[in-house]
């Protein structure tokens, strides 16, 4: 039971449905939101963050102000460079960020912290402010992704919330990114549901989006975010029927001339033809599954050619990542459909994003800087502002971050931080179609070699002003 005498909150009931969308790629609240109310997110965290707060209620230092800093030491290996994904969904965890009865009474029943600890939880509401980047924008080693001014108690709970956010949509977007990078003006389709937890796959779908997927195959990314869905038919539903051709038939007579036919269940060459002879010149699409991909896509390029199908558009899946989309930019392909190697990071699920008190409030009432010296695990103190330095062109030269005061801007730079929070509330919703545009933007005024896929260091260095 939750300890005797704390403060009583009534919350209505309902289902979390998360942010949907009243159009397209917007993340906006549901027509309900006002009749229900989200579940609280503050148990999305770990248990030695309420033992701190516990600890620092007892010392007397846990309204001390403080400034905490999200940021990466480092790109993953090999990269040039990284993508912030995942801040609306932050600010949304954070609104949700509550200590309701029904979260005491977890905390009370677990005897994980003590009466006067619940009884301040009871009480907590974020009441200062918070900075970081804007979602979609590039990203480079100690670049101060998110920027936490508040007192100590207040700031030290968001940690794990606010890093499992970001590093796992940044770590999405990132390789999202590389890959749509690769595959120029074609498009990307997102289709990794089934290869991740559910609730993975639904960020995945939206953070990939940001970074420049055309679509996804998971419809609760476009009820939550409003995030294009596509998908036709698996080859389930070729083995179901007597034969393939009654397959098609049924395929194009539900969904139209311009459905995509999977073509790889049987013979190839065989599939195509029947495709054609079926929906005819305007089959919109064919989907090829397995094998050489580059090889088969130039055969059926040419088959489609000889029967009249010039216009339908050959997809191809299969275990894509960025090195397989480049290796497939002479091939006749008009998409790509990625799975796997989306919602894995290509090899890098995690951004190492960490989370470190780099200023507090001394005993004379004024900030102090504070650091932690580990070795290969050091940070840098103080607040921190950040521009993107710009050469006359417009093309990125350095991530310039200063410490304890803003860069001085020459006339071309760019500045980073945005307001996301201020005075406890959220300033800095934005629609998605504003991230994934910034993203565009952004990436293009990196330096050329940001475009290359093989292993490399940051294609912009990162330079710490004053402290």
């Amino acid at each position: 039971m939750v300890a005797h005498g704390l403060a009583t909150r009534v919350i209505s009931s309902g289902v979390w449905v998360g942010s949907t969308s009243t159009g397209l790629g917007a993340d906006t609240a549901p027509w309900w939101h006002s009749e229900r109310v989200s579940p609280s997110t503050a148990l999305l965290t770990d248990h030695y963050e309420l033992t701190m707060l516990q600890a620092a209620l007892a010392a007397g230092t846990a309204q001390r102000r403080a400034v905490f800093e999200l940021f990466p030491r480092r790109l993953p290996e090999g990269r040039r460079y990284g993508v912030v994904a995942g801040v609306g969904r932050a600010l949304d965890a954070f609104e949700s960020f509550r200590f309701d009865d029904e979260v005491l009474g977890v905390l009370d029943e677990g005897r994980v912290v003590d009466e006067a600890t619940l009884a301040w939880l009871a009480d907590y509401e974020f009441t200062g402010d918070i900075w970081g980047y804007a979602e979609g924008e590039t990203y480079f080693p100690y670049s101060p992704l998110v920027v936490v001014e508040s007192t100590f108690a207040e700031a030290v709970l968001l940690e794990t919330l606010l890093l499992s956010i970001y590093n796992h949509d940044s770590a999405i977007a990132s390789a999202a990114s590389r890959m749509t990078f690769a595959a120029g003006d074609r498009p990307c389709i997102e289709m990794g549901s089934r290869r991740t937890h559910e609730e993975a796959a639904v960020a995945s779908a939206r953070a990939a989006y940001v970074a420049g997927f055309a679509s996804s195959s998971n419809l609760a990314a476009r009820q939550r975010h409003g995030v294009p869905t596509a998908g036709t038919s698996a080859h389930s539903f070729t083995l179901l029927h007597d034969t393939e051709a009654d397959a098609f038939r049924a395929q194009v007579d539900s969904l139209g001339r311009g459905t995509t036919l999977l073509v790889d269940t049987y013979d190839i060459a065989e599939a195509v033809r029947l495709g054609v002879e079926i929906a005819g010149t305007e089959l919109g699409a064919v989907r090829i599954d397995s094998g050489d991909l580059g090889a088969l896509a130039r055969q059926v390029r040419d088959q489609l050619d000889d029967l009249g199908a010039r216009d339908t558009r050959i997809v191809v899946t299969s275990d894509l990542d960025e090195h397989a989309i480049a290796s497939l930019a002479s091939a006749p392909v008009d998409a790509y459909g990625v799975g796997t190697q989306l919602v894995t990071g290509s090899g890098h699920p995690t951004c190492g994003f960490v989370y470190k008190l780099v200023a507090r409030e001394g005993g004379d009432g004024a900030m102090v800087s504070v650091a932690k010296k580990s070795k290969d695990k050091a940070s840098v103190g103080g607040r921190k502002f950040a521009l993107r330095r710009r050469d006359r062109h417009g093309t990125a030269e350095a991530e310039v971050v200063g410490i304890g005061s803003a860069p001085e801007d020459d006339g071309d730079d760019r500045s980073l931080l945005v307001p996301l929070v201020e005075d406890g509330e959220v300033v800095g919703r934005e629609p998605l179609e504003a991230a994934r545009a910034r993203h565009a933007d952004s990436r293009a005024e990196l330096p050329l070699a940001a475009q290359m896929m093989s292993r490399g260091e940051p294609v912009i260095k990162t330079i710490h002003l004053g402290g």
